[in-house]
């Protein structure tokens, strides 16, 4: 992955021509005047691991070639792949490098290396594909600390073909699941938008959802069990498909981003490779009318696999169509949704058919299979695109948010008001985007992307901005996160949203399991 942007350098294009005249004309985006720091020439501080918890650390996985403290590796796992977290690497920053870099090939081998943490006074923070786009991998330092990379740990340990479920290890990447997977005829059916990169545990420990969540659902209504690695021992949590058995410990660990203990392995659910994929385009006149279209199919049916609407600035841009940005295909005016259907033939299109019907019914223009299939080729590109216009010498960044049907109108209006006003008042008018890519019978989420000007600091020019969104987004009655994590970007505003006697009852879970606060100190919870 390359280290000061997202994915394989070699999928990186340029911006075509009409793009980049928009950024000068439209947002006063300027070239950039300076080049990014060459890897070779950032001086990263020696490590200040001891020789003696080197060699503790060197004992627990069995080869000093799995305990690595050379620069470019530490350099690799310094934070993630938010907008702020490449505009610092790229500036050289690497003030969050981690002491070393630890890569376990087991659950015993991640509770030895716990305990040797715990006994050295140092922090561990998980790391799986190292996709975090919300500070998730920036731990509050107050100690050195190692990076747990867990991408030894990258089997298919079993599948039950009758019960319909695989147990999977933490650091397999989606593609290698899916590889796995396809091989005895079955799915997970999860395709995030970093789904090239990011691994099994991450979207367990992000709560991660996919673009086809409308049909497979989000990860964690896919995990039926997990084993997991804590410093008081070991967790195993989930028997059954459903339990009354108390609470749900599951719950504990999905979306807790590595602060109470280290997933090990997952259960999860699979369904048969789909016979068909079918993936098609539709205009709505605005935003609202199709998000009405988009509720009628969440809440009566029949609900596509795929169900998502781009607002007008969005369409308009083409991100509803990434690899159609800049050419004569985009869409028309409008709002462009994008329609999915994936299983049998005959279950295909019965639900095409009568979601059609609903659509029409609802002002919906058919515009054929080619917006679709179009969406489904460049259905990964955007972080490409992000990495294209900071080299171009804009700002792009991401944020969601979920809430109730009847509060979309008002989270998506003030949000957007919260972006423009704030950006506008720095000097840098933004172009703010959005669309609906999850849908449930009670709601949506909202995702936007944002761009403008850099400003003179790039990164202090956005943090009062994500923070009007923030607060935009609990006043509207939103989740502060739907699918990216909480990290340390939305803790401050997890903590409100959960509440005093929230938070108190979680700190007891962590201090239960991490009594030392040794499990990413300062993401969930502000460390103590």
């Amino acid at each position: 992955m390359l280290w000061s942007g997202w994915g394989d350098p070699a999928e990186a294009a340029p911006l075509p021509d009409t793009v980049t005249g928009l950024l000068r004309d439209l947002l006063g985006v300027k070239p950039r005047g300076a080049e990014t720091t060459a890897l070779e020439d950032i001086a990263v501080p020696g490590s200040p691991l001891t020789e003696e918890a080197r060699q503790d650390l060197v004992d627990c996985v069995g080869d000093p070639a799995h305990v690595r403290t050379d620069a470019e590796t530490r350099i690799r796992h310094t934070r993630g792949k938010s907008t702020p977290d490449l505009l610092r690497i790229r500036a050289g920053d690497v003030d969050d490098t981690p002491a070393a870099v630890v890569l376990p090939a087991g659950h015993d081998e991640v509770l030895a290396v716990l305990a040797v943490c715990a006994e050295h006074g140092l922090a561990v923070v998980p790391f799986g594909g190292g996709t975090s786009v919300v500070g998730g991998l920036a731990p509050q330092r107050r100690r050195p600390f190692v990076a747990l990379d867990l991408r030894r740990m990258n089997r298919l340990l079993s599948l039950d073909a009758v019960s319909r479920t695989a147990i999977l290890q933490p650091g397999l990447r989606a593609p290698e699941a899916e590889a796995l997977l396809a091989e005895q005829g079955f799915t997970l059916g999860h395709f995030p938008q970093s789904y090239e990169w990011a691994t099994i545990g991450g979207f367990a420990a992000a709560r991660s959802s996919g673009q086809a969540s409308a049909g497979y659902g989000r990860f964690d209504e896919m995990v039926l069990g997990l084993t997991v690695a804590t410093p008081r021992g070991t967790l195993d949590a989930g028997r059954a498909p459903r339990s009354a058995a108390g609470p749900d410990l599951r719950q504990l660990v999905l979306g807790s981003e590595g602060a109470l203990g280290v997933i090990t392995s997952v259960t999860v659910r699979i369904r048969p490779i789909p016979q068909v994929k079918v993936y098609e385009g539709w205009r709505f006149a605005s935003f609202a009318e199709g998000a009405a279209a988009l509720r009628r199919l969440a809440q009566d049916g029949p609900r596509p696999t795929v169900l998502r609407l781009s607002d007008e600035t969005e369409t308009m841009v083409g991100l509803a169509q990434p690899d159609a940005i800049g050419s004569e295909g985009a869409a028309p005016a409008g709002c462009t949704a994008i329609t999915g259907y994936e299983g049998t033939a005959q279950d295909t299109a019965l639900r095409r058919e009568q979601a059609a019907a609903v659509l029409r019914e609802c002002g919906g223009e058919y515009l054929g299979e080619e917006p679709g299939e179009r969406w489904a080729h460049g259905r990964f590109s955007a972080p490409y695109l992000r990495d294209s216009l900071l080299d171009a010498g804009a700002f792009a960044e991401t944020l969601e948010t979920a809430g109730f049907w009847s509060r979309i109108a008002e989270l998506y209006d003030s949000v957007r008001e919260a972006l423009t006003t704030t950006l506008a008042a720095a000097g840098t008018p933004p172009l703010v985007m959005c669309h609906i890519s999850h849908v449930y019978e009670n709601g949506a989420s909202l995702y936007f992307t944002v761009v403008s000007a850099q400003g003179e600091d790039p990164v202090a020019h956005w943090t009062p901005a994500k923070a009007a969104a923030n607060e935009a987004i609990l006043a509207a009655g939103g989740t502060i996160t739907h699918h990216h994590g909480v990290g340390t970007d939305h803790r401050d505003w997890y903590v409100r949203e959960a509440g005093p006697l929230g938070i108190e009852a979680l700190r007891a879970v962590k201090d239960a399991l991490d009594p030392d606060g040794l499990l990413n100190p300062g993401i969930l919870l502000p460390a103590r």
